[in-house]
């Protein structure tokens, strides 16, 4: 998904955007085999594929396009603008702002380089050890945080340890990233569909703990299996490298005394909050979500008052506006397409091929969103399927939307945004840089593997 940085030449933009446009064109035309008639239908599914066509051939461009789809759709009177506002999921959005606040103000406080320094001062680190600890702890603070501020410190961590040993750092990079993907599915914190899945199907962050936690803990489990075996040699060589440098009575790094304990309130207090605001909503008789939404914000408006100085600093620089600016539009384009009934077409469809059948449903879903993910934003096709979804009624789906979603985003180097910050740093730092097939033929595997794990859990 992410574009190289030299600038495309004039022959590459006419071809890609030929392609675009004949992209959106054939499922304009496809429409219309799949019973959609209507203009309004046709030009929604149009401009939601023009969308999704432009976030793999036009990655840097891509909120333009969205901009310009939103533009089509309101002059064609696709959606008024009332729709198309109620459509933004501007909760979603006023959730996220308030994490990414939230979380910066906890990386000044410095909590997640307190996390790295226990990490490296622990004892008798073997390269097993150490591979177990990168797992869970990508996976713990993806749950705890979000993907992207999992993999930036983690990857601090593992830099710093694959220079000190000598060692490359490309397995543990890939390693990282994976655990961090599979953990992001494990609350509603971790990665925006949550977050969007949790709002839309009506579930709490218990809910998120009491079903989705435990699947994701026995996946990771699973893809720490293959983890461990399928890089063997590159383990055994950071254990000799420790040994040799435990001989000579040598850390893996210089540590510093950081004082953790108010962010690590902090951070206690807001995960408190999130994951008990089901309770209090029924206790104060408000709506549904309400509090999921205020506790952030509230807590992060607390935290810029402390913190007077750097507020705009949390707000022009912690907060990801490009990435937010797109999801609305993209939340909106797709909301045309259920305004305009194209969902409950789509719906129809999917069951007349499939059947209602949970058995058959959850996987055709897991998988198709798996596939989808690991080659195009999985907020895209998670935004595309939960119409669908709603009008199926099935509840095991929205558990095989998330995982699919989370787990197809390690199949591919492009798969998820932790995967695309991951590449920059390790090119920025290293010059090196992971090939496709270098990390496709690892992730494949783990993809199918988590997957399968996944969905054999949903079903039961």
């Amino acid at each position: 998904m992410q574009e190289s940085n030299h600038k495309l030449s004039l022959k590459q933009v006419l071809l890609r955007s030929l392609i675009m446009i004949t992209i959106s064109t054939i499922v304009g035309l496809i429409s219309l085999t799949a019973g959609l008639h209507e203009n309004k239908q046709i030009l929604a599914t149009s401009i939601f594929a023009l969308v999704i066509s432009a976030t793999l051939l036009f990655w840097n461009f891509r909120l333009a396009i969205a901009f310009i789809g939103i533009a089509i759709i309101l002059a064609g009177n696709v959606i008024s603008l009332e729709q198309l506002i109620s459509s933004a999921e501007l909760d979603i959005i006023l959730f996220l702002v308030g994490m990414m606040t939230l979380i910066g103000v906890l990386k000044d406080l410095g909590l997640f380089t307190w996390i790295i320094q226990q990490i490296i001062s622990m004892k008798r680190m073997t390269g097993h050890l150490f591979i177990i600890v990168v797992t869970l702890m990508s996976a713990l603070m993806a749950c705890l945080v979000d993907e992207v501020t999992s993999i930036v410190f983690m990857l601090a961590l593992v830099f710093q340890v694959c220079d000190t040993l000598k060692v490359n750092p490309t397995p543990f990079v890939i390693i990282s990233v994976v655990g961090t993907n599979i953990g992001s599915s494990g609350t509603m914190l971790g990665n925006p569909i949550g977050v969007l899945i949790g709002t839309k199907a009506g579930l709490s962050f218990m809910s998120f703990m009491i079903t989705a936690f435990p699947i994701m803990l026995i996946s990771l489990l699973g893809a720490l299996t293959v983890i461990l075996i399928w890089y063997k040699k590159d383990i055994n060589l950071l254990t000799d490298r420790l040994i040799a440098r435990r001989k000579m009575q040598l850390g893996l790094g210089p540590l510093i005394k950081i004082s953790y304990q108010k962010s690590l309130i902090i951070l206690i207090v807001a995960i408190l909050l999130i994951s008990l605001h089901h309770v209090f909503e029924q206790r104060l008789g408000i709506a549904k979500n309400t509090l999921l939404i205020v506790a952030p914000l509230a807590i992060s408006g607390i935290l810029m008052i402390w913190k007077n100085e750097r507020a705009r600093h949390y707000i022009e620089s912690e907060v990801e506006w490009w990435t937010l600016l797109f999801f609305m539009m993209l939340f909106a384009v797709a909301g045309s397409l259920e305004k305009t009934g194209v969902t409950q077409q789509i719906a129809e469809n999917f069951v007349d091929t499939f059947g209602t059948n949970p058995v058959i449903l959850t996987p055709v879903v897991l998988f198709i969103t798996a596939a989808g993910s690991a080659f195009v934003d999985n907020i895209v096709f998670v935004a595309a399927f939960i119409p669908v979804v709603k009008e199926i009624g099935e509840p095991s789906l929205w558990w095989a939307l998330l995982f699919g979603g989370c787990f197809g985003g390690n199949i591919t180097l492009i798969g998820s945004t932790a995967n695309i910050v991951a590449i920059g740093m390790i090119e920025k730092r290293y010059r090196k840089h992971i090939t496709f097939k270098e990390w496709f033929k690892f992730g494949i595997v783990i993809g199918i593997i988590t997957c399968i794990i996944a969905c054999i859990l949903i079903l039961i």
